[in-house]
């Protein structure tokens, strides 16, 4: 086999002694910009060239896609002695589809590269169950996900004809051929969808005449009680009038519900209700049967029940039919957005029953025990539909992504010969962006080790920014509890960014507590502070943005240069818009999106704080937190992780976007060492305060160029 011979030299002190590590349990903790996949794809290259390591003993674990693409592109350059793969990659007159078939014939070409396997958790997963999973699971079996296409590769062969929300939603609509679950889903919809009777009432907007209440034949009603004998007579096909308007013998009024079949009035007493006697007295003079219901008596439903049974069944015809065939269709006719809702609920504790490893049966049981009676109806309702989307699936042959996880770490449990074919075959197991590992993950990856097999993971805690899709930065915190007798190696020196940009993502990430303390620092020098600029309006804030683009563009910047992130799409719809309009092309992203990514100029927006800015602690609808309770000092750091890795795609020039006035949390704690604070107004009205007109650095007033930037200084 022949590679390029191994050149450690390209290498700082840390990732060398990362490289040549030979102890069995190794995290690589790697700053923003230290080169983690250059160590990685090194330390891939030294085992094969320098220990003679055979490449097929050898699994490189990444978690996307296009990771995988991009290690095997570096592995295919570094053996490239012609310099034609790179050529091709780079180049714009080249598709993705030609560069997807160029890359597939390099790795062919160069058998030690071949030899590797290097996928995705989901893709070696799949492997392992197409070949050897045949006595765990079908394996001819076919990948459920969101869409019915996919990107190509082996996976997309045998994607389901189905996606998991047509499945759930068809599951839910035969769960409706029953009646009582069509109508307690019904009841749940209206109620907590639908009319949000658990959110604090808004008495500045009530609803019309005050009638907050649905009934499950679309009548507004003003209370629970009045809601239940609506739905009482619905449920049993008996037609009613609410609040009609009897014209009594000496005024008119509106008792609350008339039963035409059975010439009955019903009026419902509460301590909300309207005294009562005027109308008892024009009933008695008009002759007109009623009765009266009190608000006592729906504290026991079966008693509720009871005394409707006796009130209203016994003065109805004797042929009145008491049984209806109810219709999904035309129960939720109007409402199908909030089942929608509904479905995607079901579907998201699907996937976190999987991944926290729980049964439905202990979920429903500690949803019963919650003192919400919308948690205790939603589990009611949702736990049947997953029970049934399980049993579907399996019947089907189909695994959804943490199925295929899953069913492989149950194989290895369960068929120990196939497990120890492939202990034996991988000696060194490496996994890239460990800070993202879930559950499902690190229990598949210690099923595969032997106390001879090396481990070695790449991450950085800091940048741990997915805990909302089951991520658990405590393996990578505590590596050492999770995997004894481990070393641990800091990359610390980030070739990407400033000093300036360096010093200030290591202040903010200080603030959290659960993290590995590291001391990231760059020789690059900072030619320019941070700018922070705080507009009146949002209005003024894409001014300043548009402006400094342009500047940029004349000095050279490409498109691909500059970068603005958001923590939300909607905070860049009106710059994306002004952009258009003004035909300037501006390269928009989400920062979860950007994870990766740098550029020359980084603009990051929306930084206010509160509702809608950043940070946004989202603490989710109690009804997750039956499955994983949320923690909101937790979540506010996962925030500033998010901040971090924000902050770090910058490679020269960074700004920072707030409001005047409310300005985010996040920008306190960033030393203003690293900062020149900006805004019109300060511009205008503080003599006091000099700024280059080039890169808006604060000056000093004996200063004659701007230190930072080098433009002259206009005093």
């Amino acid at each position: 086999m022949k590679t390029t011979k191994t050149d450690l030299s390209n290498l700082n002190p840390k990732q060398h002694e990362a490289v040549v590590c030979e102890d069995k349990r190794v995290l690589v903790l790697a700053g923003a910009g230290s080169g983690k996949t250059k160590t990685l794809l090194q330390k891939i290259i030294y085992l094969i060239e320098e220990k003679g390591v055979s490449p097929s003993s050898i699994l490189a674990i990444t978690f996307t896609k296009n990771a995988t693409n991009e290690m095997m592109d570096r592995l295919i350059i570094s053996a490239d002695t012609s310099g034609k793969y790179e050529e091709i990659l780079f180049s714009k007159s080249y598709s993705k589809i030609e560069k997807d078939k160029e890359r597939f014939r390099q790795q062919k070409k160069y058998k030690w590269i071949d030899a590797l396997t290097v996928k995705t958790f989901h893709s070696f997963c799949y492997s392992i169950l197409r070949n050897d999973g045949v006595n765990e699971f079908d394996n001819k079996f076919k990948i459920i996900g969101d869409e019915k296409k996919v990107e190509e590769d082996e996976l997309s062969k045998y994607i389901a004809p189905e996606t998991v929300f047509e499945v759930v939603h068809k599951l839910l609509i035969e769960k409706c051929e029953d009646n009582d679950f069509l109508l307690l889903l019904k009841r749940y919809v209206l109620d907590y969808l639908v009319d949000k009777i658990h959110f604090e009432k808004n008495n500045n907007f009530p609803p019309k005449e005050g009638k907050f209440f649905t009934t499950l034949d679309g009548t507004r009603v003003r209370s629970k009680s009045e809601q239940f004998i609506a739905d009482w007579l619905y449920r049993h096909s008996i037609k009613y009038e609410y609040e009609p308007l009897v014209k009594g013998v000496d005024f008119n009024f509106r008792p609350d519900f008339y039963i035409p079949e059975a010439n009955l009035y019903l009026e419902h007493v509460s301590d909300k209700s309207y005294p009562i006697a005027g109308k008892e007295e024009q009933f008695e003079k008009g002759n007109l049967l009623y009765f009266k219901t009190y608000d006592s008596m729906t504290h026991d439903s079966a008693l509720f029940n009871h005394t409707l049974d006796k009130i209203v069944k016994n003065r109805l015809p004797s042929n009145y039919h008491k049984n209806v065939s109810l219709s999904f269709r035309e129960e939720f006719n109007g409402y199908h957005e909030y089942v929608k809702d509904f479905i995607q609920q079901v579907m998201r504790i699907t996937d976190m029953i999987k991944v926290e490893n729980q049964s439905t049966l202990s979920v429903l049981e500690k949803a019963r025990k919650d003192q919400h009676e919308r948690i205790r109806n939603f589990y009611e309702l949702a736990i049947p539909i997953v029970d049934a989307y399980i049993h579907y699936t399996t019947n089907k042959s189909y695994l959804d992504f943490n199925d295929l996880i899953s069913t492989c770490a149950s194989l290895f449990k369960n068929h120990d010969d196939i497990l120890k074919k492939y202990k034996a075959k991988y000696q060194y197991i490496l996994v890239d962006e460990f800070q993202d590992v879930n559950n499902l993950q690190v229990d598949l990856i210690k099923l595969l080790l032997t106390q001879q097999t090396q481990l070695f993971c790449v991450g950085d805690d800091w940048q741990s920014i997915y805990g909302f899709r089951g991520s658990n930065i405590d393996y990578i915190v505590d590596f050492e509890k999770h995997f004894p007798n481990s070393t641990i190696i800091k990359l610390d020196q980030n070739y990407r960014s400033t000093q300036n940009i360096v010093g200030a993502s290591n202040e903010v990430i200080k603030h959290n507590k659960f993290k590995v303390d590291k001391d990231i620092h760059s020789l690059k020098k900072s030619e320019h502070k941070i700018v922070v600029y705080s507009g009146n309006t949002e209005k003024e804030n894409i001014e300043f943005c548009f402006d400094r683009v342009n500047e940029l563009i004349k000095d050279g910047f490409n498109n691909d240069d500059i970068l603005f992130l958001y923590r939300r799409s909607k905070m860049f719809s009106n710059y994306f818009f002004k952009f258009k309009n003004e035909n300037v092309k501006v390269q928009g992203k989400t920062i979860h999106a950007s994870k990766g990514l740098e550029a020359k100029a980084v603009f990051i927006i929306g930084l206010t704080e509160g509702n809608g800015g950043f940070p946004d602690i989202w603490l989710e609808d109690r009804i997750f937190q039956v499955i994983k309770t949320a923690n909101r000092d937790l979540l506010l750091e996962e925030e500033r992780r998010l901040f971090y890795v924000a902050i770090t795609r910058a490679k020269d020039k960074l700004f920072l976007i707030t409001e005047k006035g409310n300005e985010s949390s996040f920008l306190k704690e960033i030393p203003e060492t690293y900062t020149v604070k900006t805004s019109d107004s300060l511009k205008l009205n503080d003599d006091n305060v000099i700024t280059c007109k080039n890169c808006f650095s604060q000056l000093e007033k004996l200063w004659i160029v701007c230190p930072y930037c080098g433009e002259k200084a206009i005093i």
